[in-house]
């Protein structure tokens, strides 16, 4: 069994990678850090683990306590991996970090999109972009990995396809508008997210200066004009993607391309019927789908997913499962809870 440390396991993401190592064939927890919440039992805490860790209390976070862990992983808030990272790569196996600290190949990109410099540069271009349905062959024996975001993931399962059939056009942005659930802001307690100001409201927030836009360009392969919205719901994303046609091209040869490029991905699912978040809830699989619009010469591409599990701690299990030779589908959930 794989030994596995769980940093940040407090948040929303750390839950999640809770609940899905311990329902995980090959994993078992070692240490799960949380260090605002230190000494406090899992259970109490967070009450959908009490009977799965009965016992666990989080630990704080003390780098030296992950020393000999096969497996870890960071879910903490941005900056913080790029501080313990160089600090634990010599003493555990493998690392994935749920944040965006090392996403970017760029180094320059950093303080324009999160408003200060790398802390640690130097480890950029060791990291393997996590994203198994692109990337699937570098994941492979990987030791670093930086598990893509949730609304890239989302754009990029919808988009990548068809950029590089050549089927939309890539010489003028990609318009992404996205819609998340209130868990993708994390556990903290914020105003906005108060149920009073969510509750039957649908807002934009992000204008222009979001901080996924690198990683979406960067994933997809083309400049991305993205507006993210918050949506009442707890769970799910949904992006609606639009790209100029680059030629003719029908409906039914766009959904023909998507079905064949994810042919081999578990974990995606090309539908003709729009896809919904309900649909995609406590699953890791993400549905996708597509239409080609001759009247205004658009295509316009979907995904959905969970973005705590596809588009967080499920993606995260999944490149660990690649990068340490297990079988990729590995205590991942395929059917989803309903209603």
């Amino acid at each position: 069994m794989l030994k596995v440390g769980v940093v940040g396991a407090s948040g929303y993401g750390g839950a999640e990678l809770l609940r899905l190592v311990h329902a995980h064939p090959s994993m078992t927890l070692q240490v799960a850090m949380a260090g605002g919440h230190a000494g406090e039992q899992v259970g109490h805490h967070t009450p959908s683990l009490a009977a799965a860790y009965p016992d666990l209390r989080y630990s704080p976070t003390e780098p030296g306590d992950l020393a000999g862990c096969d497996l870890v992983f960071l879910a903490l808030p941005h900056g913080e991996s790029q501080r313990l990272v160089p600090v634990i790569t010599s003493s555990v196996g493998t690392i994935v970090d749920l944040a965006a600290d090392y996403r970017l190949a760029k180094a320059e990109l950093y303080p324009t999109w999160y408003g200060e410099p790398h802390a640690s540069p130097d480890l950029l271009a060791r990291f393997v972009y996590g994203l198994p349905e692109i990337n699937r062959d570098q994941l492979v024996g990987a030791t670093l990995i930086a598990a893509a975001g949730c609304y890239p993931t989302a754009a990029t399962l919808a988009l990548r396809p068809l950029v590089d059939a050549g089927v939309v056009e890539t010489t003028t942005p990609l318009v992404v508008d996205a819609a998340s659930g209130t868990s993708g802001a994390g556990r903290a307690a914020k105003d906005h997210l108060h149920f009073a100001a969510v509750d039957e409201d649908f807002s934009a927030y992000g204008l222009l200066n979001h901080r996924h836009t690198p990683e979406m360009e960067q994933a997809i392969g083309s400049p991305v004009l993205f507006t993210p919205h918050l949506a009442p719901m707890v769970r799910g994303i949904l992006a609606t993607c639009y790209g100029r046609m680059a030629g003719k091209v029908t409906t039914a040869e766009v959904l023909t391309i998507l079905r064949e490029y994810y042919a081999d991905s578990p974990f995606v699912l090309v539908t003709d019927e729009p896809p919904s978040t309900k649909s995609t809830a406590g699953t890791n699989v993400a549905r996708v789908s597509a239409r080609v619009d001759p009247r205004t010469g658009w295509v316009v591409a979907l995904a959905a997913l969970d973005n705590l599990v596809k588009g967080a701690a499920g993606q995260a299990i999944q490149c660990a499962n690649l990068a340490l030779g297990l079988d990729e589908r590995a205590g991942l959930p395929i059917a989803g809870v309903f209603p």
